[in-house]
């Protein structure tokens, strides 16, 4: 068990545990935050049908670098404030 696990180590795979969402900026004025909507798709236990679902989370944006319409990785981390227990990993897409 621990031979696998420090081949993991070694090979850079191991999972830290942390959740992690993509999602689109929707608002970047406040100070080193942004606001991220993320989507998600879940099947209706009873009538069996997908339905899209649309969060906000408010991430820790350290260089204000994310702007309004990119597509931003977000991770969990410590709580930061009240409401922002989020960081911004990388920006995968600028807007156009």
């Amino acid at each position: 068990m621990e031979e696998e696990q420090a081949v993991a180590v070694k090979a850079g795979t191991k999972h830290s545990g942390r959740k992690e969402f993509v999602g689109i900026v929707k608002s970047d004025k406040m100070a080193k935050t942004i606001v991220v909507a993320v989507e998600t798709t879940t099947l209706h236990p009873l009538y069996k049908k997908y339905v899209t679902r649309i969060k906000k989370l408010k991430a820790h944006d350290e260089t204000n670098d994310a702007k309004i319409g990119d597509r931003v990785r977000v991770v969990e981390c410590r709580p930061i404030s009240k409401e922002k227990c989020w960081k911004l990993a990388a920006i995968v897409e600028r807007a156009r």
